[in-house]
């Protein structure tokens, strides 16, 4: 193998042990396991919102995010179901920070156990405060140390056509959303999530297993090259191959950002609002894609917009929550969003 060792990291118990759970977080996740679900089958008619930054630093920031969205999560939960994105591990389309769990200081070395114990640590500081959180798999081989924090699970863009992350999906309790590829393909983004809810053969952790199948595995559409994704004609197409291919607990959760948020070529943060209440327009008279469409994703934070990392100038980061991955929308805006949300769906 072409590698150099560089040290020896600890095992995933000792990760663990260093920030564990508390007996009520831990049935707090149970229970927001299962209200995500319900929304998923129906059984739960409010609207699941999965929001928070792009990626989760710096840390104070993160934690100041989190006390916030509590505070308004309580306002809002008759009606929305609240996930704060806690993202540790950034896919990257080539090169560039690739998230706190390898490299929890962007200006020193990558450290990967400094990285696993900052994002640890600050996943459980959240969830003690009682927001479900989310993050996305992308390094499947350290799920053991985080899994159990999570309510729902993302498999990126880039990842949702890897047998491997298809089987780690078929595999986990919570549910789980597939995005759809970055070209666009939405019937690939649905033989994702057949793919997901079917059983495999596989080995883990040194043993030959049979995963079980994730009936709560649906689709994340995140536009595409060509722009966005989610009008009526994209919706019903979705619909249509998920009842060819007898999907489960048809689901769909739209993700506001990314390439559902270009504008002539270029991302444009603040059109996520826009595209939650233009989706909700669009489907009002529509109660078989109304009934699909369960929820949003938002990629927010305290500051609106973005910053780059200055590789030579740390002093000139900004750490007030301005992120230093994609443009995030600001709080005001957010919690001014999530309030009139709340309004709409009353």
């Amino acid at each position: 193998m072409n590698y150099n060792i560089l040290k020896k990291i600890p095992t995933h118990k000792e990760i663990i042990d260093y920030a564990p759970l508390s007996t009520t977080a831990k049935q707090k996740i149970e229970k927001d396991r299962i209200e995500v679900k319900n929304i998923l089958e129906g059984k739960d008619n409010r609207l699941l919102l999965i929001v928070g930054p792009c990626s989760a630093w710096p840390e104070k920031a993160v934690l100041n995010y989190a006390e916030k969205l509590k505070k308004l999560e309580e306002k809002v939960n008759e009606r929305i179901k609240i996930v704060m994105r806690v993202y540790i591990q950034k896919p990257r389309t080539t090169k560039g920070w690739v998230g706190p769990i390898i490299q929890p200081d962007p200006f020193k070395q990558p450290d990967l156990e400094a990285g696993m114990k900052y994002s640890r640590k600050m996943m459980v500081d959240v969830v003690e405060m009682g927001l479900p959180i989310a993050d996305e798999a992308l390094s499947t081989q350290n799920a053991d140390v985080f899994l159990e924090l999570l309510s729902w699970v993302a498999i990126g863009a880039r990842s949702s056509e890897d047998q491997e992350h298809r089987i780690f999906a078929s595999a986990i309790e919570c549910a789980v959303g597939l995005k759809n590829p970055t070209h666009g393909s939405l019937k690939i983004g649905v033989n994702s999530i057949v793919a997901a809810q079917y059983n495999h053969i596989s080995a883990m952790n040194g043993y030959e297993v049979e995963t079980n199948g994730n009936q709560h595995a649906h689709l994340v559409l995140r536009g595409s090259n060509h722009g966005p994704n989610f009008s009526n004609m994209h919706l019903n197409e979705v619909k249509n191959h998920m009842e060819e291919h007898k999907i489960k607990n048809p689901a769909i959760i739209i993700d506001t950002s990314h390439d559902n948020c270009l504008l002539n070529g270029k991302k444009d943060h603040l059109l996520q609002v826009n595209n939650i209440f233009e989706i909700l327009d669009n489907i009002k008279d529509r109660p078989d894609l109304k009934k699909l469409v369960k929820g949003f994703m938002v990629e927010s934070f305290i500051q609106d917009g973005c910053q780059p990392i200055l590789a030579n100038q740390p002093e000139k980061i900004n750490l007030n929550g301005l992120s230093i991955t994609d443009p995030c929308l600001g709080w005001d805006k957010t919690e001014e969003m999530i309030f009139n949300l709340f309004k709409k769906l009353k």
